[in-house]
């Protein structure tokens, strides 16, 4: 299993929410608060005179447990132009040894 973690603007959550209930694959998702330091606030075009002035941007982390087989096309179809997400995310995979409900 695998975990895919996608940190977006505020601004897209909905849109990202909207994609990932669509995909098969995604079984569900977390999203948490985060707050982006980093070089991108020069350069991103959501930032707001407030986080400039307070030296971070409002993001969003989501979280994604995923069967190993599913995650090169998840993250095709997050990186696809339809998405919309270019330009607007990070992510990364980390391995997950177990998962599922309590």
């Amino acid at each position: 299993m695998k975990v895919l973690t996608v940190i977006i603007h505020t601004n897209v959550q909905q849109q990202l929410s909207d994609l990932l209930r669509k995909l098969q694959p995604v079984s569900g998702f977390t999203f948490t608060q985060v707050e982006g330091h980093g070089l991108e606030l020069e350069t991103d075009p959501f930032v707001s005179a407030h986080d400039d002035a307070v030296g971070y941007l409002p993001r969003m982390r989501t979280d994604i447990l995923l069967k190993d087989e599913d995650v090169e096309d998840v993250l095709a179809t997050l990186r696809s132009k339809e998405a919309g997400l270019k330009g607007k995310s990070f992510y990364w995979v980390s391995g997950a040894d177990q998962g599922g409900q309590l």
